[in-house]
């Protein structure tokens, strides 16, 4: 079921035998093999939306299951990404040192411990929580590993275009956990934070494109220009700032929230355009200054995220 595609040094050629496996260093692969870095982003979309659900604070041990619930199944997610793509992870250099590229971790191993993360999410958020909640957290992990590792990633260049959606499935989770259904509020974040993940991924790969073009996977910026993808980021940030404007009134927040989305969106479209303006000027290397949109987007959602969180407390 899981193929992979591209000719390299054989992963796992540190480490094999179990001198070279010591427990601590084990027990960290396998914490590495959750991409706990990338999990920090989607918890901070959950929590903040729980607020918002709300209106007010959450119940603290619900937030509590929410949270270990959502890196189960992330973790579990990335866990299978990293089994699927364990012969790319080998050819590009972001990503050989990677557990199973280094030996650290069994393939094997790899693929049972996803998976068992993934039964033990599904479990934990409908027994703990609720099943609609549940249900979205392995949506989004089936979503991860299936359309966007197996059937997106390696094929089209709007891989992380729609493969994002199982990074949007987050917000979604928190509401439902709070309320037990959905409405229009969750949806506009979903959406906000489906059109954010293009430009803010593909600064990124902007920087990294002869990793990707070296291990076959056509990311935009493998297979376009940067004046072609820098034209991109501007588009789909026009449109995540739009979009984030729409919760004011479907969701009657107070004064917060509205300005706290035009400040970041009017930030974030400054740095958007600036990156396209160099582009168009032909400037490339350390000067076309790609990763310092890529910060922003971080700052960007973690604030838009915090403005979430605190708007109830003002109404």
């Amino acid at each position: 079921m899981f193929v992979t595609a591209v000719e390299s040094r054989p992963a796992g050629v540190l480490g094999t035998t179990p001198a070279h496996r010591p427990l601590g260093a084990r027990v960290g692969a396998f914490v590495a093999l959750t991409k706990p870095r990338i999990i920090e982003l989607l918890l901070m979309s959950t929590v903040p939306v729980m607020f918002l659900a709300q209106r007010g604070v959450p119940n603290l041990l619900l937030v509590l299951e929410v949270v270990i619930g959502g890196y189960l199944s992330a973790g579990g997610a990335n866990a299978l990404n990293m089994y699927i793509d364990r012969d790319i992870d080998a050819v590009m250099s972001r990503t050989e040192r990677r557990p199973l590229v280094t030996g650290m971790v069994a393939p094997r191993e790899a693929l049972v411990f996803g998976i068992a993360l993934g039964a033990v999410s599904t479990l934990w958020l409908g027994l703990l929580v609720n099943w609609l909640a549940s249900g979205l957290a392995l949506t989004g992990y089936l979503f991860y590993v299936f359309v966007y590792t197996l059937g997106l990633k390696r094929r089209t260049t709007q891989n992380i275009v729609w493969g994002g959606i199982a990074g949007c499935m987050p917000v979604l989770v928190g509401w439902a956990a709070v309320t037990g259904s959905l409405t229009w509020a969750p949806v506009v974040l979903f959406l906000v934070i489906f059109f954010w993940t293009p430009p803010h991924y593909y600064p990124l790969s902007m920087k990294v494109r002869e990793d990707y073009e070296k291990a076959g996977v056509p990311m935009l910026p493998v297979t376009a220009g940067n004046v072609t993808v820098a034209r991109h980021i501007v588009a789909y940030s026009w449109i995540m700032v739009a979009v984030s404007l729409a919760l004011w009134p479907l969701d009657h927040t107070s004064w917060l929230y509205p300005t706290a989305a035009v400040l970041l969106g009017a930030f974030w479209i400054k740095e958007a355009h600036g990156l396209q303006a160099r582009a168009k000027a032909g400037v490339v290397g350390a000067k076309l200054k790609e990763m310092r949109l890529f910060h922003w987007s971080i700052t960007y959602l973690t604030l838009l995220m915090v403005a979430i969180a605190v708007d109830p407390f003002l109404r």
